[in-house]
């Protein structure tokens, strides 16, 4: 059994102080995990006109944002300019694969992005893309392995993408297992190996679930569903103040038999020709606010049953 880590990295902050921390952690462990990291210019402040989205402020009150993220991070691309982070933290970035680590694509702007793939257009959507694979390639001299949607935001453009831009995989989507997937009836040939697992941030702060006690629920889940999982973790959070917690969560789950891998190692162990076809739909996860991607139901079985 295999539990992927998959390493959010939104901000400038995440990635000058969580990432380091994050890799001596993880060395510590010898556990496997993918970097994802935001690549151009850091505008977390404009986050800011979420603020009417249903369940968004309660979320900001329930995990401390300003704790998380800081002051300043808050500021970025408002009264503050955002701090390229592909450029300023490019050493950074190149010491995490040196260290061993797999690195891919988060995206260019994760505020933008997130806020905006829905309802965007072909020509906008290829545009993020790109400057996020050119970026990456200038950074690290070759291609990002795979793409990780921030905000687990996507629209058909885009997942046309990941298969023209040739990753091994992705995992722009919330789901149960691994799975090829169908917009609409359209094949999409690369691999999305979803998040199977609830995130801090959307557990902390609900049914008395604190960062010392948390990992206890995320535990049960693991023991309740022995199967491959991947746990998406963020370098602000995870990668600062609740490193405890992720540090009792790697040990438990090294006592329950699993593998802590990168999601390129948990890719190599699938055939992508037996692995079943799944539409890609929005929906809702209990702890966050909106809609974003959920691995829908599996695209044969609706025919058969058609039939």
């Amino acid at each position: 059994m295999q539990i992927g880590l998959k390493i959010d990295v939104d901000t400038w902050r995440g990635t000058r102080l969580g990432v380091p921390r994050l890799v001596e952690l993880l060395r510590r462990h010898q556990a496997g995990a993918s970097f994802l990291f935001s690549l151009g210019p850091d505008h977390t402040g404009r986050a800011i006109r979420r603020a009417l989205r249903p369940g968004f402020m309660q979320k900001v009150q329930r995990t401390s944002v300003v704790a998380h993220y800081g002051f300043k991070t808050l500021l970025y691309g408002t009264l503050l300019p955002g701090p390229d982070i592909g450029r300023r933290g490019a050493e950074i970035l190149r010491g995490v694969r040196d260290a061993g680590f797999e690195t891919a694509i988060h995206c260019w702007d994760h505020v933008r992005w997130q806020d905006g793939v829905e309802q965007a257009d072909a020509p906008w959507t290829e545009r993020e893309m790109r400057r996020a694979h050119e970026r990456y390639t200038e950074i690290f001299g070759a291609e990002s392995p795979g793409h990780g949607a921030a905000g687990w935001q996507m629209n058909a453009h885009a997942l046309r993408l990941t298969q023209r831009l040739g990753y091994r995989w992705a995992s722009d989507c919330r789901g149960t297992h691994p799975f090829i997937p169908v917009w609409n009836a359209e094949v999409v040939l690369c691999p999305q190996l979803p998040t199977t697992l609830p995130t801090l941030d959307e557990l902390i702060g609900l049914d008395d679930l604190t960062p010392g006690n948390v990992h206890q629920h995320l535990l049960r889940l693991t023991a309740v569903q022995p199967k491959n999982h991947v746990f998406t973790l963020h370098a602000e959070l995870e990668g600062l103040k609740f490193g405890d917690t992720l540090e009792r969560l790697l040990s438990g789950w090294r006592e329950q038999g699993y593998q802590l891998v990168s999601l390129g190692q948990m890719r190599e162990s699938l055939d992508p020709a037996r692995l079943p076809h799944h539409e890609m739909i929005r929906g809702e996860i209990p702890g966050r606010s909106g809609t974003l991607m959920v691995q829908g139901e599996e695209f044969l079985s609706t025919w058969k049953d058609a039939a």
